[in-house]
């Protein structure tokens, strides 16, 4: 058997079922086992979840391994979702899929486009129907969230790509044609229309769209750091293939002045205009720095104690930016690494007199592994971590643009650790290696699409931009064109 039949260790003994049991034993259905974790925290979870999204005091408890109950602490009646997916819980499961038009049962679609429906081969019509005690829904709605939000599928992936990265081409949303849909905050902005049925007299809470510019600072300096061999090998290269021939004389210069700070002649130091660029639209930009070696090849060729780096990281925080961490290339499954890294920036940091409330950090590559990459967030004290897009291609890898609380799927846990999901890498986009859209109008055309479905269920276009890649009159532009509202 492949890897998509064989399920997880962890439900090897689990009864055939669907959501884990709350607080004990159903009278008509044994409790389904585990051998790391209860139901409670399952469903503690993602009553956390609604109460984020909804600002509501609601609360779920199963009957039976295909009926779930959603209540109101404080009203009334129930939602009842009674066709639970047991593979949402499940290792390696190939889940079925179909669509759902919202508008055929009078429900607002944000996208106003037939919904994604993963787990289902075929949903009911009415999906949606009231119940004497309520309303019921015939689909799983928070198995889905559970699934998506904690990246089941990546647990125990074999599919991966050359940086062991699981790749879009093996996710359920890009073999199906969904990956640039947000396909659970579409489902709970239905479900909270479902609510309002429900409880008329309750407000939602209302969420607003933002845009929030990273930065990955892999690259600080074309010249200023690299030893002689890579110095000369930069310059030839920039005098030959990019026909630059000035890169020979103004390389060695720029080499011996980058000291104390950056140089200003230097084509990668584009720090100030893109913290301009984000004053300008009264933006906060994040920068993350890498703060280890562990592969020489794939690593910066910076420290973050170098005088030259201090300054940029004084003058980010200075200016009101953001200072966070870029884990070195083999961090996502070495979690001492990563915590000693943890550490190294914020030694700098305290030396420097940065203070911030929250700490967060990207991996390096978008490297990552379930859930080996979110313990060793977990034990270096990450606030929170944005590196959950797919490299090959730009999108919602987690079904959502909005934050939420960090899930192990397999310790069966909540983490304080926070995911916000990345929606497009530039590279994604432009890079030959992927898209290969360029820095043209299919270009803008694509981030736009992003954007605007971000916006549509008030999320975060959460916008991932090297610094290095602003070198050329058209990635400036393209970039401040994204940015604009």
């Amino acid at each position: 058997m492949n890897d998509m039949t064989v399920p997880h260790d962890r439900f090897a003994r689990q009864q055939t079922g669907a959501l884990p049991t709350r607080g004990g034993r159903s009278e008509t259905q044994p409790a389904l086992t585990t051998t790391a974790t209860t139901a409670e925290p399952v469903l503690a979870w993602l009553e956390q979840i609604l109460l984020e999204r909804f600002g509501l005091p609601l609360r779920l408890e199963r009957d039976g391994p295909e009926r779930l109950y959603l209540r109101h602490a404080q009203a009334p009646g129930v939602i009842l979702f009674d066709r639970l997916q047991p593979g949402f819980y499940l290792a390696g499961v190939d889940l079925p899929h179909t669509q759902w038009d919202a508008a055929e049962e009078c429900f607002s679609a944000p996208l106003g486009l037939p919904l994604p429906a993963p787990g289902a081969a075929s949903l009911p019509r009415p999906l949606i129907e009231p119940t004497r005690e309520g309303v019921a829904v015939h689909y799983d709605i928070l198995g889905l969230t559970y699934w998506m939000l904690s990246r089941q599928e990546e647990v125990e992936a074999q599919h991966l790509d050359r940086h062991c990265r699981f790749p879009a081409s093996a996710s359920h949303g890009g073999r199906h044609g969904y990956l640039e849909r947000p396909v659970v905050d579409e489902w709970l902005a239905v479900l909270g229309q479902v609510i309002l049925r429900q409880w008329p007299q309750v407000e939602l809470r209302q969420h607003r769209f933002a845009i929030r510019p990273t930065h990955d600072v892999d690259r600080p300096s074309r010249y200023g750091f690299a030893r002689d061999v890579k110095l000369a090998r930069v310059m030839l290269g920039d005098a030959v293939r990019h026909r630059r021939p000035q890169a020979l004389l103004v390389g060695p210069w720029i080499r011996l002045r980058t000291r104390r700070r950056l140089h200003p002649l230097d084509p990668l130091n584009t720090f100030d205009w893109l913290m301009d660029v984000s004053d300008k639209h009264g933006l906060t930009s994040a920068f993350y720095f890498i703060c280890g070696r562990t592969d020489p090849r794939k690593d910066a060729d910076y420290e973050p104690e170098h005088p030259a780096m201090r300054h940029l990281m004084r003058r980010i925080h200075e200016r009101g930016h953001e200072v966070g961490l870029h884990p070195s290339y083999h961090t996502f499954r070495n979690p001492k690494e990563l915590a000693n890294e943890a550490r190294r920036l914020r030694r700098v940091c305290a030396e420097e007199g940065i203070e911030q409330r929250l700490w967060g950090g990207r991996m390096h590559y978008l490297r990552w592994q379930m859930p080996l990459t979110l313990q060793g967030y977990e034990q270096a004290g990450i606030d929170y971590d944005t590196t959950l897009s797919y490299a090959e291609a730009p999108g919602f890898r987690c079904g959502t643009c909005h934050e939420y609380p960090a899930f192990d799927p397999v310790k069966g846990e909540a983490l304080a650790l926070r995911i916000r999901p990345l929606i497009v890498m530039e590279a994604s986009v432009i890079s030959p290696l992927y898209l290969g859209l360029g820095t043209g109008e299919s270009a803008f055309e694509r981030f736009s699409l992003l954007k605007a479905r971000c916006r549509a269920v008030d999320g975060t276009f959460t916008l991932l931009w090297h610094n290095s890649e602003l070198t050329t009159s058209a990635q400036r532009e393209l970039y401040e064109r994204v940015l604009a509202d």
